[in-house]
């Protein structure tokens, strides 16, 4: 069973094997989108493979929608040929239930690949694309560095400000190039649009919309382009920027997935390797749960995603959902398990759901400390959404995911993730502040994290975190099992309202945190000591 458009159409050979198959013709919805594309997505990741590009295969079955995407690449295009050419644009969508049975799907809506490169015949069809009146939406999974045009300072990056000041317009960053596509929706009759991000990054749209902005405002007042490009994509109700929150817990693709694929007949689980790197193999594997909520804010028209599970709302509703996932409902609690899951030697997020310490640590962020001060979005409730979390999502045997992939960047996620609940109880109850237990938990837990020291006195390895070399150095002198120095060490960090959102010693909170840093450092096991000793949150 290879998979590719040959083999698919030996129907009942992949169905007896569990897998589901387009119910439409492919070729004839992929010819109806190069002609008259409506969907143009940027970034075609993994998290976009089995979700948002799976809904428009399931809405092609229903006779809900007549063409599918053609999809784009700016950072390193190539990946195309390796990812995608080798199945004919088919990809297999993996969902991992709970129950331990796999959901299988062969995604075929995706009706073309585009290398988006100004030196390549790729930008011809982008432009073409861009040109289209028929177009509807652009959309987005190309993580939050792929619209970042700054350095650490704020300031514009050195590559950045080059680009904006040649007059040829030349620019390799995906937020100039989508600036100069959109100058040519422009020349074409200033056709409305709609750019979408789909990313997990708080107010999404308007990152995008203040990136794309920058570039077209400085090549208008460098007199590159005219003033009247600049106005167009400034005018919302001709290139609209929604906001968006997106949830499916999307581990890398596993290799027992892969194993479990293989069994079936399936041959194409194994990741090709290009230049001794591994590239994603032809399937993608997730979680069943997911939510997309996205504001109703379009200009040429949408697709109808709402048939398919999707959510359209206000603004201000997005904003309460994501802020009610990210400050309560998921993020806190994954982060705490990723900290203390390495901190204790686990390798699987899933196993840690059988440890009651650890359960009763996420227990005690979520439902103690993270609902008495939540935002709750009105369409969502909180509570069912953290016990969807804590009884289905987390525990799900077959989500392959670890502790050490969920560690990646903590430093920069610390503020929205503990930091702003804390903010909540300073603006609503500030006497309770200093009753908060769990979160000051996960914080020392973190810090302790840091120390490259787990519970068993063993060196491990940190993982990637923009901060961390700095954090380190900050901590050097503190040393595993020697508490002499932590307060005078501890206390100028946990005054860094950057990580935290807020000073923690000036509201009273750094003394707790570092109190609990040296229950944690004080001999081998008291990681597991001091989680014992928290009270109970059931």
């Amino acid at each position: 069973m290879k998979l590719n458009l040959d083999s698919i159409k030996n129907k009942e050979l992949w169905e007896d094997q569990g897998f589901e198959l387009p119910a439409y013709d492919i070729e004839a919805v992929r010819n109806k989108t190069k002609c008259e594309p409506a969907w143009l997505h940027f970034g075609a990741g993994n998290i976009f493979r089995i979700f948002p590009a799976r809904l428009q295969d399931e809405l092609l079955d229903k006779g809900e929608a007549d063409t599918g995407i053609i999809f784009a690449e700016t950072f390193n295009p190539d990946k195309i040929d390796y990812i995608f050419k080798p199945y004919d644009n088919l990809s297999t969508a993996v969902t991992l239930k709970a129950d331990g049975t796999l959901g299988l799907r062969v995604v075929g809506c995706l009706a073309e690949g585009v290398k988006v490169e100004q030196n390549r015949e790729g930008w011809a069809r982008a432009e073409e694309l861009f040109s289209q009146p028929s177009l509807q939406v652009v959309s987005f999974t190309i993580t939050e560095k792929g619209y970042s045009i700054v350095d650490h300072t704020g300031d514009y990056s050195a590559q950045v400000k080059a680009e904006m000041q040649n007059p040829e317009l030349k620019t390799t960053n995906p937020m100039g190039i989508v600036c100069l596509l959109l100058y040519k929706r422009f020349q074409a009759g200033k056709l409305p649009l709609t750019l979408l991000s789909m990313d997990n990054v708080s107010h999404n749209g308007t990152k995008l919309r203040e990136s794309v902005l920058a570039y077209a405002k400085s090549w208008t007042e460098n007199g590159f382009l005219q003033q009247e490009f600049y106005d167009y994509v400034a005018d919302e109700s001709l290139i609209s920027f929604p906001w968006s929150m997106i949830d499916k817990i999307t581990p890398v693709s596993n290799e027992s997935v892969a194993r479990m694929l293989e069994e079936r007949g399936y041959e194409d689980a194994e990741c090709p390797v290009v230049e001794g790197r591994k590239m994603p193999p032809s399937f993608v594997n997730a979680e069943e749960t997911e939510y997309l909520v996205i504001e109703d804010n379009f200009t040429n028209g949408r697709p109808d995603w709402d048939k398919a599970g999707v959510i359209f709302t206000d603004r201000e509703t997005v904003d309460r959902v994501e802020t009610m996932k990210v400050t309560t409902c998921l993020n806190p609690l994954h982060t705490a398990l990723a900290v203390f899951g390495c901190l204790l030697g686990f390798e699987l997020i899933n196993q840690e759901m059988s440890d009651e310490d650890l359960l009763n640590l996420i227990k005690g962020v979520g439902y103690v400390e993270g609902l008495p001060v939540v935002v709750d979005p009105g369409i969502l409730d909180p509570k069912t959404f953290i016990d969807t979390v804590i009884e289905q999502r987390l525990p799900n045997p077959f989500l392959p995911d670890t502790p050490q992939r969920i560690a990646t960047d903590t430093s920069q996620k610390i503020q929205v993730r503990y930091g702003k609940t804390i903010q909540s109880y300073l603006d609503q109850d500030p006497e309770k502040i200093k009753d908060l237990i769990f979160i000051p938990a996960v914080l020392a837990g973190w810090l302790r994290y840091l120390l490259a020291i787990d519970d068993s006195g063993n060196v491990m390895e940190l993982s990637s975190d923009p901060l961390l070399e700095t954090l380190q150095e900050q901590l050097k002198t503190i040393k595993f099992m020697d508490n002499d120095n932590v307060a005078e060490v501890l206390t100028p960090v946990l005054s860094n309202s950057e990580i935290f959102g807020i000073d923690l010693a000036e509201y009273g909170l750094s003394d707790k945190v570092i109190q609990y840093f040296i229950a944690m450092n004080k001999e081998i096991g008291a990681v597991r000591r001091f989680l014992q000793s928290l009270p109970r949150a059931d």
